[in-house]
C-alpha cells in the first residue's frame, strides 16, 4: 500500500539530507543475492536476532542485578521470584547464550564446508572469528555473575590459567582479580565487561556486514556470480526464507525456555559461592568444552610445562581459525566438489564432538588418551591435512554459472553433455 503523500515528502526530505532510506533500500531490499542460497545461510541472520535478544534482556536484567559478592546471588534470586517476568528475562538470557553459540557454530562450520573464507572474503572470515572470541569472553564474564559455586570456582580456575603466561601472567591475573583472589572487585570488573562487550560485538558485526556486502554472499556452489541471471533481490525472496527459518528456531528456543529452562545449567550454580567448598567437578559451559578439553589434555612439551602448554594450545586452537584462508590451498571453494575433503570435514565435526565430551568428563586414563588424540587430530586437520589436501585432491568440474545449476536442478559439471536451453 502506498504511503501518504505527506509521509513520502517527509521521507524524501530526510533522505536528501541523510540518505538512510536509500541505504536501507539498497542494502536490505535491492541487494543482489545469489539465487541458490540454502537454509544453511539462515544462521547468519539468526545470530543477529539472538544478539538483539541477548542485549535487550541483558539490559533489563542489569537494572535489577547487584554486582556485589555479598548480594549478587540474592539479587538473581530476587529477579527470579519478585521482579515481574524476571524469571522469563533470566531464562531467555541464560538459554539465549547457548542458542547463540549453537547458531554461530553452525554458521562457522557452514563457512568451513563451503569455503566462505576464501578470497576475496578473508577479512569477512577474520571478523567472524573476532566475533566468536568476543562471544566467548562475554559468555565467561556472564557465567560468573550469578555468583554460585560453579560461577566462583570457574572464575578462579580460568583466571589462574593466565598466571602460567611468562612475564605478564601474574600482572594479568591480578588485573582481572582486582586483588589477590577472586572476590568483590573481580565481580565488579566482570559485570562491567559483560555489559560492555555486547556493544563491541555489535560494532564488529556491522564491520562484518560491510565486508559481506562488499563482495556479496558466498553460495553452495562456491562460484562467483557472472551476471544478473545468477542473482535475485534479497527482499522478498530471502527475507521470507529467513522468517521461515526464524519461526522454527523460535519454536525450539521457546520450548527450552518454558519447558526445560535448566537444560544447559549446572546444578552447583544454584548454591551460593563458597570459597571454602570446592565442587566435585569444575567445568565451563558446554560451548567451551572442546577448548577446555585441549587445555586439560596437553602434556609437557619439551621445556614447556603442561599448564603453559595447555594454555598455549587452547588459544592456539582458536587462533588457528584466523589463518584458515591461507592454510586451505585448494582452488575450489565448496566441498560439494571436493569428495575427499568432505570425508575429513566429517571427521573434524566428530573430533570436535569428542573433545566436547572429554571436556565434560572427569580426568582418567581413557578420557586423557581420548582428549590427546582429539587434540592432535584437530591441529593435524588444519596444519597438515588442509594444506596438503588442496595440493593433491582432484576436485569435480564446476558448473559454468549459478543459473545453470539452478535451472537444471543441480550442480552439473561443465562439459557433461547437458545441453542448455533458454528458460
Amino acid at each position: 500500500m502506498a504511503a501518504p503523500a505527506a509521509q513520502n515528502k517527509l521521507i524524501r526530505w530526510i533522505d536528501y539530507r541523510l540518505p538512510v532510506f536509500t541505504f536501507l533500500q539498497h542494502e536490505l531490499q535491492d541487494y543482489p543475492t545469489p539465487r541458490n542460497l540454502s537454509y544453511w545461510w539462515n544462521f547468519g541472520s539468526l545470530a543477529g536476532i539472538v544478539l538483539v535478544i541477548m542485549i535487550v534482556t541483558g539490559i533489563f536484567l542489569a537494572m535489577n542485578y547487584t554486582p556485589n559478592s555479598d548480594l549478587a546471588f540474592g539479587s538473581v534470586e530476587r529477579i527470579m521470584r519478585d521482579v515481574n517476568y524476571g524469571w522469563l528475562l533470566r531464562y531467555l538470557h541464560q538459554n539465549g547464550a547457548s542458542f547463540f553459540f549453537i547458531v554461530v557454530y553452525v554458521h562457522l562450520f557452514r563457512g568451513l564446508y563451503y569455503g566462505s573464507y576464501k578470497a576475496p572474503r578473508e577479512l569477512l572470515w577474520i571478523l567472524g572469528v573476532i566475533i566468536l572470541l568476543l562471544m566467548m569472553a562475554t559468555a565467561f564474564f556472564g557465567y560468573v555473575l550469578p555468583w554460585g559455586q560453579m560461577s566462583f570456582w570457574g572464575a578462579t580456575v580460568i583466571t589462574n590459567l593466565f598466571g602460567a603466561l611468562p612475564l605478564i601472567g601474574g600482572w594479568l591475573t591480578h588485573l582481572l582479580w582486582g586483588g589477590f583472589a577472586v572476590d568483590n572487585p573481580t565481580l565488579n570488573r566482570f559485570f562491567s565487561l559483560h555489559y560492555l562487550l555486547p556493544f563491541i560485538i555489535v560494532a564488529v558485526v556491522m564491520l562484518h556486514l560491510i565486508a559481506l556486502h562488499q563482495h556479496g554472499s558466498s553460495n553452495p556452489l562456491g562460484i562467483d556470480k557472472k551476471g544478473p541471471q545468477d542473482s535475485i533481490p534479497f527482499h522478498p525472496y530471502y527475507t521470507v526464507k529467513d522468517l521461515f527459518g526464524l519461526s522454527f528456531f523460535l519454536v525450539f528456543y521457546a520450548a527450552v525456555v518454558f519447558f526445560a529452562p535448566n537444560l544447559f545449567a549446572e546444578p552447583d550454580n544454584y548454591i551460593p559461592a563458597n570459597p571454602l567448598a570446592t565442587p566435585a567437578e569444575i567445568v565451563p559451559e558446554w560451548y567451551l568444552l572442546p577448548f577446555y578439553a585441549i587445555l586439560r589434555s596437553t602434556p609437557d612439551i619439551l621445556f614447556i610445562p603442561a599448564k603453559l602448554a595447555g594454555v598455549l594450545a587452547m588459544f592456539g586452537s582458536i587462533a588457528m581459525l584466523f589463518v584458515v584462508p591461507w592454510l586451505d590451498t585448494s582452488p575450489v571453494r565448496s566441498a560439494k566438489f571436493r569428495p575427499v575433503y568432505r570425508i575429513f570435514f566429517v571427521l573434524l565435526i566428530v573430533d570436535c564432538a569428542v573433545l566436547g565430551y572429554v571436556g565434560g568428563q572427569p580426568v582418567d586414563n581413557f578420557t586423557l588418551l581420548l582428549g590427546r588424540t582429539g587434540e592432535v587430530w584437530y591441529f593435524l586437520h588444519f596444519l597438515i591435512i588442509l594444506p596438503v589436501l588442496g595440493k593433491f585432491e582432484r576436485p569435480l568440474p564446476l558448473p559454468t554459472s549459478i543459473a545453470q545449476a539452478v535451472l537444471k536442478g543441480g550442480a552439473r559439471p561443465a562439459g557433461s553433455g547437458v545441453r542448455m536451453e533458454k528458460p
